[in-house]
């Protein structure tokens, strides 16, 4: 990516540029006499966080499988209309961020796939590691001509690949299918499938991205990425899909449990952090109340000399109340977000990019001037959003402005579904924690320590996936060994 004079990312002026995004939000729902295409529309309305690019819905009246699916947001892909077509008892949905696979209709999800009786729907949130080696194991299946169709398998996901080797085994069911693919797949794979009759669901040994089952008060059974999808539906949360786990809901909603591999659990510590919801509970804590306390450690360990905290919204908003706890420093709200910016293919023009975030972000000057102010944000990746944010706070008044952010530093890529792929776009890896303070132009800056964050989490340290933070990857890609990549050439500071 082009450099601007001063070292920076050009992208960093773009009002289009966003925080790190996850690969994508799953649903799934088995609901005889329920509008299950509604249902899905509501839990994907959930997950739109996860996913702005693409989304979709399929859905089986028990005979066939009917797929619609487009690029844009949940609320722009469907309609009134358009859901009143996608009439059956079973669905699965999926809003999607590309991080395998390029950003085109093609590689939108659910995918179908025929099979030898019948078709498979399917939806995938995660980053698969061995896509090569599973190339490979599809092309010697469909030179053996074990693959129907294979004209339909033209895909640059791991999700098409995935769907073409479960639809290719003729002989057996879709869940002995699964049975035999599931442990071949490396990486991190949370999934919602469905044939015909029967809704699946897995998650990959390690648990890396969340997924969990609930229960509508008809009986009908959902599963989706976060419990704030369950939430909007009205059904209440059962439990977790284990990791290593098949999921089976038979149509009179029975739910039957498959071990496909045994459970290692690495929980994604950045989920935490960043990518669930606040209203959503992972590992049995509601992710707000984590939130708060990790503020509250923050501002223990970086403490800070300043009149006034504000969050970076939305995000940085849980921590930011707990920062202005654990100081006695007082909370406000000293930026404005522009909540109906989403994705957009509408290109600033060379003036209004120099506004850069304010088309997101805008400050309160009543609120900020002379106030020296401790700003609360969840992480630096790339330096941009944060950079601009101190900037516009000193136009506005500020006499100090000193950041505080509630993930240590980000210095290493992730492959599980994350969209910082390399250690050229962090900004960490080649600079000091105060260099980076004055890069971003802050008065100060402190992070919170790894020990603070997984404190803050209530889950045991050995069963949480910390490599963004510290390089120790629990599924390691197939095509790089870790070694290379820990030690991949960093661009050098004077180049910044």
């Amino acid at each position: 990516m082009p450099l601007r004079p001063d070292g920076l990312l050009t992208h960093e002026l773009d009002p289009n540029d966003r925080g790190p995004q996850d690969a994508c939000g799953v649903f799934g729902v088995q609901a005889p006499g329920e509008e299950v295409a509604r249902l899905t529309y509501f839990g994907l309305f959930a997950l739109q966080h996860r996913g702005q690019e693409s989304a979709g819905i399929a859905v089986s009246n028990d005979q066939r499988i009917m797929v619609f699916k487009d690029m844009g947001l949940v609320s722009q892909v469907f309609d009134e209309p358009t859901l009143k077509t996608l009439v059956g008892n079973l669905a699965v949905g999926h809003t999607r961020y590309s991080t395998t696979g390029a950003s085109v209709w093609g590689n939108a999800q659910p995918t179908l796939a025929a099979m030898h009786e019948g078709s498979l729907a399917l939806c995938h949130n995660g980053n698969l590691t061995n896509t090569h080696e599973l190339e490979a194991l599809l092309g010697e299946r469909i030179g053996e001509g074990k693959v129907p169709h294979k004209e339909q398998m033209d895909s640059s996901s791991d999700t098409m690949i995935l769907s073409a080797l479960l639809a290719s085994y003729e002989d057996r069911s879709l869940e002995e299918a699964a049975l035999e693919v599931l442990p071949k797949l490396r990486g991190a794979f949370c999934l919602t499938f469905m044939d015909e009759t029967t809704l699946y669901a897995a998650r990959d040994p390690q648990g890396i991205r969340p997924l969990s089952i609930g229960q509508l008060s008809s009986g009908g059974v959902v599963v989706a990425s976060e419990t704030a999808a369950l939430d909007i539906v009205g059904a209440t949360h059962l439990r977790d899909v284990e990791p290593g786990e098949l999921i089976v809901v038979e149509s009179d909603g029975t739910i039957r449990s498959r071990r496909f591999a045994e459970a290692a659990p690495k929980h994604c510590l950045f989920e935490y952090v960043y990518l669930s919801r606040p209203d959503t509970v992972l590992t049995g804590r509601r992710v707000h109340n984590m939130r708060v306390k990790i503020g509250k450690l923050l501002a223990k360990e970086c403490p800070a000399d300043a009149d006034l905290v504000i969050p970076t919204p939305e995000s940085g908003i849980p921590a930011a109340i707990g920062f202005a706890a654990g100081s006695g420093i007082p909370y406000g709200l000293g930026l404005v977000r522009n909540a109906y910016v989403g994705r957009t293919f509408i290109q600033p023009s060379n003036a209004m990019r120099q506004m850069g975030i304010r088309m997101k972000l805008n400050p309160l000057p009543d609120v900020v001037r002379g106030k020296r102010l401790v700003v609360v944000d969840d992480t630096i990746v790339r330096g941009n959003t944060q950079r601009q944010v101190v900037a516009m706070l000193r136009q506005a008044g500020a006499k100090e402005v000193h950041v505080r952010i509630s993930a240590p530093p980000v210095e290493w890529p992730c492959f599980y579904g994350i969209d910082f792929a390399t250690r050229e776009e962090l900004i960490a890896p080649s600079m000091d924690i105060d260099e980076v303070a004055k890069a971003i132009g802050a008065d100060s800056l402190g992070h919170i320590s790894m020990d603070g964050l997984v404190k803050a989490t209530h889950v045991k340290k050995d069963n949480l996936c910390r490599a963004c933070f510290d390089g120790q990857y629990p599924v390691g890609p197939q095509d790089l060994p870790l070694e290379d990549l820990r030690n991949a050439p960093l661009r050098k500071k004077e180049s910044r």
